[in-house]
């Protein structure tokens, strides 16, 4: 099952159980969804839905910090709600050692040894860890390794 069927299944149960928060959340990643497939001009690959899923909560991310710094702990706590849905369809994310050991694998691997070499790194990492880990941390992680 894609993550749109999946989607709109839960959108069903959610206007059921009478959930706003959850069917307003679904409602809108459906629709970038489409919106995406419109503009592509044919069905989305899974890979296309996950980085359209992987957007959407890094937007959610970005806007919890802002709220956060400007103590509007009311939408704050809105944004996180609606992160942790969007969650829900994401895969799996992985541990910070599974993801410290795949980075030391492929800096052996790529045979980088400097700071130089951060971008051929993180290209190859984030090939191996799109979507199940966040790029933020995997270049910190990288960051610390190569300096």
């Amino acid at each position: 099952m894609s993550v749109l069927q999946q989607l709109m299944e839960d959108m069903k149960k959610a206007m059921k159980a009478q959930d706003k928060i959850k069917l307003g959340t679904i409602r809108m990643v459906i629709s970038q969804l489409k919106n995406a497939r419109i503009d592509s001009g044919e069905d989305l690959t899974p890979e296309q839905e996950i980085s359209i899923l992987i957007n959407a909560a890094k937007k959610r991310k970005e806007a919890i910090e802002a709220y956060q710094s400007g103590n509007r702990l009311d939408l704050m706590e809105k944004e996180q709600q609606e992160l942790e849905i969007i969650q829900q369809y994401l895969p799996e994310q992985m541990s910070d050692d599974e993801i410290d050991k795949k980075i030391v694998e492929i800096i052996e691997s790529t045979g980088a040894s400097s700071l130089k070499d951060l971008g051929k790194v993180m290209s190859e990492v984030m090939k191996v860890m799109k979507g199940k880990a966040d790029g933020k941390k995997v270049q910190q992680i990288v960051r610390a390794k190569l300096a």
